[in-house]
């Protein structure tokens, strides 16, 4: 019996219009007996525009290898984004350490108003009207990591209704209805009934 040796595949992303933006190269150096030893980090953000977004940190001995290795990663780790339209459903306050990204839903024709990473990770997610504010650490990873933090925390109305209410929403009684049913008791009450109520 033969064994099936052909590996299963994904299917391939990069066909399906991935963009890919290098947002910060960060260099570090090490001291050696001979002198020193520079490797680089690169945070890489890979979308499509139409709702899906990933970042890595891609770390090598040469920059073109560690942005190779931070976009093969952002292409394993995207996540779905939730969107109203063009823009987001609600405002949002994301955190990741000391950084804070407050995002909020804009009308449509005013542009991704954001800066720096949030700005990057916001357009390659497809999201086209948006005003964005960084409160805290400037730091670009965690700038990105809250983005992604508020992100992750939209929510449509109907699943907000279903958590709350478990499917369809309790109707409400309207004021007529209470009077309909007190009007249908006093007709079953017997006279001396309704002299002591």
């Amino acid at each position: 019996m033969q064994k099936n040796t052909q590996r299963k595949t994904r299917p391939d992303r990069a066909a399906s219009n991935l963009e890919e933006r290098v947002i910060f190269v960060n260099r570090c150096s090490k001291v050696v007996k001979g002198g020193r030893r520079f490797s680089f980090s690169a945070l890489v953000i890979v979308g499509d525009r139409e709702g899906h977004a990933g970042y890595a940190l891609g770390k090598a001995k040469e920059v073109s290898e560690a942005i190779r290795k931070g976009g093969e990663l952002a292409r394993r780790t995207m996540v779905t984004v939730l969107r109203n339209g063009r823009t987001l459903p609600h405002d949002v306050i994301g955190r990741f350490a000391g950084a804070r990204v407050l995002l909020k839903p804009a009308s449509p024709g005013t542009g991704v108003i954001a800066g720096g990473a949030a700005r990057a990770f916001l357009e390659l997610a497809g999201v086209r009207d948006v005003l964005a504010k960084s409160m805290g650490g400037s730091s670009p990873l965690n700038v990105t990591r809250a983005t992604l933090d508020a992100l992750s925390q939209l929510r449509t109305w109907e699943t907000v209704r279903s958590m709350r209410f478990g499917g369809a929403p309790t109707p409400q009684k309207s004021s007529q209805d209470g009077a309909d049913a007190l009007a249908e008791k006093k007709s079953d009450m017997t006279g001396s009934e309704i002299a002591d109520a």
